[in-house]
């Protein structure tokens, strides 16, 4: 993106790259449906990038989600907006929007160098290499889009952080962000459930809480609620103990729920009750049992209490190179308001090197772009 901008803008440009193509990680974040970005107004959007909301406020106002879909647009990809507010494409996909993207910048002059890495700085010059080979380039602008640590196998690994911390650049550590979540089930749980859904429940921790469907895994849990709290569970980690409160009835009040389970059958086994009067699967009785870890309450009012607020204990996230997306990065404090280095006039850090996080959803991607946009155009008023 920044690579348009400073072609349209009258510049020379080249796209240097350590993979074999580009625009790998895109193609992934599209691979079950390219969401771009999302339909929320920008004040409550702002509200989904946290404590960093500030810093990337002035290029998420400059280059919002209606600025995102009208060049998606442009290029031959109309977007629609989903049920959950979401944005995407038309046809769903990256392919088709890649190859017209690449195509506009292509037409626009700008050069790709792939299978060639960027390793710093020699003093002023830039050192690339390609193929074993090592060459010193001396741009007038650079600008490193070189993401976090997720998914390392399509391109971004990481392999910049040392670099930038032996030039003196403050780069806090990358961490998983948007991630699954490690539980010790037990083997038989784990054969048997993995894979399998916790419908329509309620996940809270340290005073927020979301919606959804959660996946159990072999390993653990992951799916949207999951993910949408996996930084405050991450930081409970740290700190040496995460807690998840599973609300299986989040429609319900606790004496609804109660009244509900005194409609029990003498007959009745506790797995009859539970789908009879509260519509629970198997799954999340079984996922039930296997949490509690002990015979589950009888009494009505016990039950109800637990049912809303079954304690999860995490003992994990998982490796960042099977996170969503990254938190850490360069500091805020590191760059300017246009995102320039601070220590390297001229150098801009765009993208998820920088230090913020956000929840899926389109945010990662609409600050990615935002961020792009707003250095280039820096760039191009110096």
């Amino acid at each position: 993106m920044a690579a348009e901008v400073l072609a349209q803008g009258g510049c020379a440009v080249t796209v240097v790259e350590h993979m074999p193509s580009v625009g790998r990680k895109f193609l992934l974040a599209g691979r079950s449906g390219l969401n771009l970005t999302h339909s929320e107004a920008i004040d409550m959007m702002l509200a989904r990038y946290g404590n960093q909301a500030g810093r990337l406020e002035s290029a998420l106002r400059a280059f919002d989600g209606d600025a995102l879909r009208a060049w998606s647009a442009g290029l031959g990809e109309p977007t629609y907006v989903g049920t959950s507010g979401r944005v995407f494409p038309h046809s769903l996909r990256a392919t088709p929007l890649l190859r017209a993207w690449l195509h506009r910048l292509s037409t626009l002059g700008v050069v790709f160098e792939t299978r060639t890495r960027w390793l710093g700085w020699d003093d002023d010059a830039v050192v690339l290499e390609h193929a074993g080979q090592r060459k010193m380039v001396r741009p007038d602008v650079t600008v490193l889009s070189l993401g976090g640590a997720s998914w390392p196998r399509v391109g971004s690994d990481g392999g910049w952080v040392p670099i930038l911390r032996n030039a003196g650049v403050v780069v806090n550590d990358l961490r998983p962000a948007n991630c699954g979540v490690e539980i010790e089930w037990s083997a038989d749980f784990a054969n048997l459930f993995a894979g399998q859904p916790l419908k329509n429940v309620a996940l809270s921790i340290s005073g927020l809480s979301v919606r959804g469907d959660a996946m159990i895994t072999s390993s653990g849990m992951e799916g949207g609620p999951v993910y949408s709290l996996s930084a405050p569970i991450r930081d409970a980690v740290d700190r040496g103990m995460a807690v998840l409160a599973v609300d299986l009835q989040p429609d319900l009040e606790v004496d609804r729920v109660a009244d509900r389970l005194r409609r029990r059958r003498p007959k009745d086994s506790m797995s009859s009750t539970l789908k009879r009067t509260m519509g629970l699967s198997a799954t999340t009785i079984a996922w039930l049992r296997e949490v509690v870890a002990a015979p589950l309450p009888t009494t009505p009012d016990e039950l109800a209490a637990l049912l809303k607020e079954v304690p999860l204990s995490v003992q994990g996230v998982v490796p960042i190179d099977r996170a969503i997306s990254s938190a850490g990065g360069v500091s805020m404090d590191e760059v300017d308001e246009s995102f320039m280095l601070r220590r390297k006039p001229g150098t801009y850090v765009v993208g998820e090197m920088l230090d913020w996080e956000a929840p899926t959803g389109g945010f990662l991607l609409q600050a990615t772009f935002a961020t792009a946009v707003a250095a280039a155009q820096a760039a191009l008023l110096a």
